[in-house]
């Protein structure tokens, strides 16, 4: 392939390579290091807990105990494979390109876009702010991820800005064509909704792009091994997808052929694209799939219970909040759910101010802790809100389904 953005890459050589490589804080160093600022990143989040987590969240289909369906993690993988091999076509930033793509759905809420809804109504309600999963992960890599440094002291991950900015503008929820990288006058801060502006750099356009290939494609091929589709709505789909070549047979084929079509028809000119013909696929096979599969009636019985689950721990750990004696009301409950009130204590313990972390294992943690301490004393109900709401949207669908039956127990 022509690498035709070899100029305008995230390199050295870009004009604004200080402010894309730059960190919040200064990040320890190694001498002997080899890795670009990018790639440490990339192996930053590869390392974190909240990119294991990925794991047991839910792309689409709840099914815990099948190991064929596709869950968070594997989504976030398609999406590194996808930008990855547009970006090296393009000439772009292989590096940059794959730590956007395996950090774009840090934090993302359990049970998926359902979770997510959950979330954003109780956010709603009890903040009045909206809840959005790429600006949570802007949040999780920025304020509540830590690593071990040199020294075993936990600190905030310190992401460069061009990583942090791609993943707070890689919706792909917005059908677009024809994407180009904003302005860098533009502040991360200026985001107040999902998708208003585009990434800041071409590596950050590719990956958006390649988002909505990998869920569009490997949704599909969940529904048709779960039976969500039935003949006439599969005999549609084929429909759809030959529309640009007779010969495709599976989803594998569809993401191919749209792959090619963007390195083929992007240019720095008319910006990360695809054909005509390919946009027209890609748009009404998206609109198939919320027709068919997300808006499915056997979807319900999840929806409800996603609600359930995640209210009824919300409501339990509001229950708790005294002011300055919170964490004597977490200890007296302890008794009754050990084991979400344990891994609570530990959460605020992170992130509160150590004086007011009760001594012993508490204390302990928090002083091996020198991160932001974004929850301070707890002195607002407000904070304490933030705390649990940041709490449930880092959790597993698994382990937010142990305590929701723990609550069960008497």
């Amino acid at each position: 392939m022509n690498r035709k953005f070899f100029e305008q890459a995230a390199t050295i050589d870009n004009p604004h390579w200080d402010i894309l490589s730059a960190r919040q804080n200064t990040l320890y160093s190694r001498a002997d290091d080899v890795r670009s600022p990018f790639a440490r990143d990339y192996t930053r989040i590869l390392h974190s807990m909240a990119y294991r987590r990925l794991k047991h969240k839910t792309q689409v289909f709840f099914n815990i105990n099948n190991d064929h369906i596709c869950t968070r993690m594997e989504h976030v993988n398609h999406v590194e494979s996808v930008s990855s091999t547009i970006a090296k076509a393009l000439g772009l930033n292989e590096e940059l390109t794959k730590a956007i793509s395996i950090g774009h759905d840090l934090g993302h809420a359990p049970f998926g876009h359902q979770g997510e809804s959950v979330i954003k109504k109780l956010s709603q309600e009890y903040l009045g702010k909206n809840f959005w999963h790429e600006q949570n992960g802007l949040r999780f890599v920025d304020q509540i991820e830590l690593l071990e440094d040199n020294y075993k002291i936990y600190r905030n991950l310190d992401l460069t800005y061009a990583v942090r900015d791609g993943i707070i503008s890689h919706c792909g929820e917005v059908d677009q064509n024809g994407i180009f990288p904003r302005d860098i006058s533009i502040s991360i801060d200026d985001f107040d909704t999902p998708g208003k502006f585009q990434a800041v750099t071409w590596e950050g356009c590719v990956v958006k792009m390649a988002d909505k290939i990998a869920y569009v494609g490997r949704d599909i091929e969940d529904a048709i091994n779960l039976g969500f589709l039935d003949q006439s709505a599969q005999s549609k789909l084929l429909r759809m997808a030959r529309a640009n070549d007779e010969r495709v047979m599976n989803t594998t084929v569809i993401m191919h052929n749209m792959i090619i079509d963007i390195c083929q028809n992007s240019s720095p000119d008319k910006g990360i694209s695809m054909s005509p013909q390919f946009n027209q696929q890609i748009n009404e096979i998206k609109a198939f799939n919320y027709d068919q599969i997300y808006g499915h009636r056997r979807l319900t019985p999840f929806k409800h219970y996603s609600e359930l689950v995640i209210s009824q721990i919300f409501n339990e750990l509001m229950s708790f909040y005294q002011g300055k004696y919170t964490w004597t009301a977490l200890e007296e409950n302890e008794h009754f759910t050990p084991t979400l009130v344990n891994s609570f204590q530990k959460w605020l313990a992170r992130y509160c101010s150590v004086e007011i972390v009760p001594n012993g294992e508490l204390k302990t943690l928090a002083l091996s802790c020198e991160n932001r301490k974004i929850y301070q004393e707890l002195e607002t109900r407000e904070i304490y809100t933030q705390a649990i709401i940041d709490y449930i949207s880092g959790m597993t669908d698994r382990f937010a389904i142990t305590l929701f039956n723990e609550l069960l127990e008497y």
